[in-house]
């Protein structure tokens, strides 16, 4: 290797955006299969899931901090350390009889480091970059970041209900805490493998340090004012409504779909393995969504984003009828869920196309945004 200095960011950059995806791939979704598999009721499992979301929501609240207090670089290995402690955390409690409070304050922990990890994963790559790199490697990141959700949330997911079929080390079948934890085990290696890797390959650009100059209180009045300043925006209430109802039906669909595939037929589930939905759901599911995605980012470039706002509104929501019919029939037909599954996913990648973009209008407008199609 070269000085780290001027290392190629092919080093890094595809590990880095790998281990930025698998903490919340893990935490929004392989959590919601293995409590399933732990016996967790739906209640339960979307009350105590969904609180998992919140360090991602609230996470420019500390952004601005992670800058100040040291360089990315350190916040990084720190919090890839940090998470693969969790995920060990997570293994150590699935077979103890308090495994709901202890896993989910791990699960917290994993959420919290992952948030972290973003922040500091961001900031670094916009400095150790040229602004050259920084447009060539963004689909590349992006590559790297949904294969560590196929990573989680098909293989993981995989080899787990092989564990628990007895088809991966024969002494687990039926033993579906120890399957899970030797899973998560798995999960901590990788982030101890990823932290150590990362401490050799990562660049130390000039630039990454912290800003001892610049006070806690100064950095958190430009926050609060930054954060005000987006309520003035004309028409603040038209894009309220826009992100706060466009995933409204996705938003509740993702929740209870997982609980739905695994569920028992008695229930009003279809009874699907583990292995299988981690095939079907977290395998051909996210690569259909990454087709929608390229797909509407094709169409969007071409013709405009007023053009296909309507038809992505209506991908994003109208395949969700076919979890309806999954339900009304209960059928068994592999094939039929499957299809089912991947178009509800392609038509998500489809649709999220415009709320990305939207997201993205409404951050950068000095004007009026797009409000309508």
């Amino acid at each position: 290797m070269n000085n780290p200095k001027k290392r190629s960011p092919w080093w890094w950059v595809p590990s880095l955006y790998f281990a930025e995806g698998l903490p919340n791939v893990a935490v929004v979704s392989v959590a919601v299969v293995m409590y399933t598999k732990l016996g967790l009721s739906n209640t339960e499992l979307a009350f105590y899931t969904s609180w998992l979301y919140l360090p991602w929501v609230i996470k420019p609240l500390w952004s601005p901090f992670v800058d100040l207090i040291g360089s990315n670089r350190r916040w990084i290995l720190a919090m890839q350390l940090l998470i693969g402690a969790a995920f060990a955390g997570i293994a150590f409690s699935l077979p103890t009889p308090y495994y709901i409070q202890l896993s989910f304050a791990f699960f917290w922990l994993v959420a919290f480091s992952s948030a972290t990890h973003d922040i500091a994963a961001d900031g670094f790559y916009l400095l150790a970059l040229e602004p050259g790199e920084q447009s060539w490697f963004v689909g590349i990141r992006s590559i790297f970041y949904r294969l560590s959700t196929i990573f989680g949330q098909g293989v993981l997911v995989m080899c787990a209900g092989w564990m628990e079929e007895g088809k991966l080390l024969p002494r687990l079948a039926g033993n579906i805490p120890l399957a899970w934890s030797i899973a998560f085990y798995l999960m901590a290696a990788i982030f101890i493998a990823c932290m150590l890797y990362h401490k050799v390959v990562l660049p130390r650009p000039e630039q990454d340090r912290g800003r001892v100059h610049i006070s806690p209180a100064l950095l958190l009045g430009d926050f609060f004012r930054t954060f005000a300043s987006f309520f003035k925006k004309p028409h603040i209430g038209l894009i309220l409504f826009f992100l706060l109802t466009y995933r409204l039906g996705e938003a509740q669909l993702v929740k209870i779909a997982t609980p739905f595939l695994l569920g028992a037929e008695s229930t009003g589930g279809l009874n699907l393995s583990t292995s299988t939905l981690g095939l079907l759901y977290g395998t051909l599911g996210v690569v259909a969504l990454l087709l929608g995605g390229i797909l509407g980012g094709v169409l969007v470039s071409r013709h405009g984003f007023k053009r296909w706002v309507l038809p992505m509104a209506l991908a994003i929501n109208l395949p969700d009828i076919l979890y309806v019919f999954l339900a009304t029939g209960q059928t068994q037909n592999i094939l039929l869920i499957g299809g089912s599954i991947v178009v509800e996913q392609l038509g998500y990648g489809f649709g999220f196309t415009a709320y990305m973009l939207y997201l993205m209008y409404v951050a950068v407008a000095t004007t009026k945004p797009p409000t309508t199609p």
